[in-house]
Order: C-alpha cells, then structure tokens, then sequence
C-alpha cells in the first residue's frame, strides 16, 4: 500500500519545481556525506560537471535499483568530466549503511530535514522525501538539465548519453 502512495506522490506537482528551470544557478547548499564528512555544492564551481539524483529511501526496490546502476557506470560518467551524488533524506548512518552494502562507488549526501530537496523542488508533497528526480549542473554551477519523470534502472545511462549531447554543445 505504501509503494503505490510513493508512487503517486512522486507524480504530484511542486510550486519550488516550477521555479527551478533549466539554465538556473543551482541552489547552493551544504550536507553531510555517508560517511559523515561535509559537502559543499559551491566547491564544486569549476570542478567538472555534477549530477545531483534524489531518491526517496535507501534500501527500497527503485531506489537499490537506481544506485546500482550508477555504481556500474561510473567510470563512462566520470569520464565526461562529471561526479555523481546521491541525496535522500535518510540518516547519515542509513546512508553509510546503504553505501556499504551495494559497494557504491560515488557519494550519497544526507538532507534529514528536507531543506535541500525543497530548494530544488523535489519534495513530496506532506512526506519529508524526496521525489525520483536528477539534475545535471555544469562547472559553473547552471542547471542543464531537469528530469522529473526517472526510471532507476535507466538513469545513469540516461545521465551517460545527456552528458555527452550537453557537452557537444558550442
């Protein structure tokens, strides 16, 4: 019963989504990582490309799906000059749990209070979760793309195939 609710909340619009477009800054924000050392997104300014995914809970089905397959391409993402990061609003802890047992290879980012998926608009509607929804920032910290419709299996190759199109840009 619970999956079927995620499911539909994870559909319903945002008033901050509607806000957040393509070409943006990207709100600045700072987290705790898995492994509970601090993340700033404004570090990241020139350091490459960044793809920020949310995800709603660690450990589900979609969401194990979701960080898997980014685990097995990661190498093609970073590749193209981008680092990949995980956000949900679990625990650090859950988060270093999470982290071990499926050997990801990239950095999760803990937003307990939600502050971090509302600026970007990915907040379910009552629950404090994020919604299934990946951002792909430039080195200057602009927003290039926005997808709110993600399946988890696809989308790191999504991501992989994004990259390249919004590199080959002039």
């Amino acid at each position: 019963m619970l999956i079927p609710l995620l499911l539909l909340l994870c559909r319903l619009p945002s008033a901050a989504a509607e806000q957040l477009q393509v070409g943006d800054s990207a709100p600045a924000f700072q987290a705790k990582t898995h492994s509970g050392d601090d993340f700033d997104l404004n570090a990241r300014r020139g350091n490459g490309w960044t793809v920020l995914y949310f995800y709603p809970k660690a450990g589900t089905p979609g969401c194990t799906a979701q960080a898997c397959a980014f685990r097995d391409a990661i190498q093609a993402i970073r590749q193209q000059g981008a680092e990949v990061y995980g956000l949900s609003t679990d625990s650090v802890t859950e988060l270093a749990n999470f982290h071990r047992e499926h050997k990801l290879s990239f950095t999760l980012l803990s937003d307990p209070d939600a502050k971090v998926t509302e600026a970007y608009g990915a907040k379910m509607p009552v629950l404090t979760m994020a919604k299934r929804w990946t951002f792909i920032i430039d080195p200057e910290l602009k927003v290039r793309r926005i997808d709110d419709d993600v399946d988890p299996a696809l989308d790191a190759q999504k991501v992989a195939a994004a990259l390249k199109q919004l590199q080959a840009k002039p």
